[in-house]
């Protein structure tokens, strides 16, 4: 099946595309890509193989790679496509452009320049990991890729030691181990944390533990494919210890020990440890 073509506004777009699984695309994207004057891509051979299954045709449309290492090269060429009253399409290898992706100066340079810019939004595996974790998802922070280095990667988990929200990053293979190793230093070894793996795909895993328990997990294997690591939201200090008990006692009447200290543990984040030796003291009472 051929994709209807269907005329598209001048201005730049940036289209996100599946993780994994082919059919994670959307119509407008696949709208998007097949009435496009111009098509740029981290990676064309990625996009050529999605538009094929899609029934999308490329026809005698360039396709523009944009990456890391040519995007001073190739900006101008898109951008004099943008001058010229056409339609650009950008897609990121896997997932939304500008996540971890090279497209970010692109579209700055676009915005600056005063051309229509607008997303198709799509997969995101940020936003797909942290709904499979488990984890609180009402506040969270994406911080990309740790430091290559122990060093600089625990000086940079120490600026998220307190911070309130679900921690979200990305990681590759071979560090994983090193990198929930670190982090189990840094935030605290009882800290929950889940691995997500190869999201949409037919190996997809997803490994929930303390970050102790997962960097020795890890420590003895290395998995392969993209990997995300998400840990649990920071200790908040409580200094009102009679709130902390209030809420405890409260908690008591209607659910047991565990459950309570768990409940309060997540309102408060304070650590479960510690609301649940506090409401073991006050059950005594």
């Amino acid at each position: 099946m051929n994709w209807q073509t269907r005329e598209i506004a001048p201005g730049l777009y940036l289209v996100a595309t599946p993780l994994g699984n082919a059919r994670d695309i959307t119509l407008r994207a696949l709208d998007l890509l097949a009435g496009a004057d111009v098509l740029a891509a981290e990676d064309t051979r990625s996009l050529r193989r999605l538009m094929e299954i899609h029934g999308v045709a490329l026809g005698d449309r360039p396709l523009v790679a944009y990456h890391d290492h040519n995007g001073d090269r190739a900006r101008p060429r898109l951008m004099a496509a943008l001058e010229a009253g056409q339609s650009v399409v950008y897609a990121s290898e896997a997932g939304t452009p500008l996540i971890s992706d090279p497209g970010f100066d692109l579209m700055r340079a676009a915005l600056q320049a005063g051309f229509a810019c607008t997303t198709a939004p799509g997969p995101t595996a940020v936003v797909a990991a942290l709904t499979l974790s488990g984890l609180p998802s009402d506040r969270f922070l994406f911080a990309g890729f740790l430091p290559n280095t122990s060093g600089k990667r625990k000086t940079a988990l120490a600026e998220f030691v307190g911070v309130p929200a679900t921690l979200i990053f990305y990681e590759s293979p071979k560090r994983l181990g090193a990198m929930l190793r670190d982090a189990a230093e840094v935030l605290g070894p009882d800290r929950d944390a889940v691995v997500c793996r190869e999201l949409t795909k037919k190996f997809e895993e997803r490994c929930a533990g303390s970050l102790a328990d997962l960097s020795t997990k890890y420590s003895e294997e290395t998995p392969k494919g993209e990997i995300v690591v998400l840990i649990d939201r920071g200790v908040g200090a409580v200094t009102d210890q009679a709130t902390l008990d209030e809420a405890l006692q409260d908690a008591l009447t209607r659910m047991s020990v565990k459950d309570a200290a768990t409940e309060v543990s997540k309102m408060f984040g304070v650590p479960r440890r510690e609301a649940y030796q506090r409401a073991m003291a006050l059950g005594e009472r």
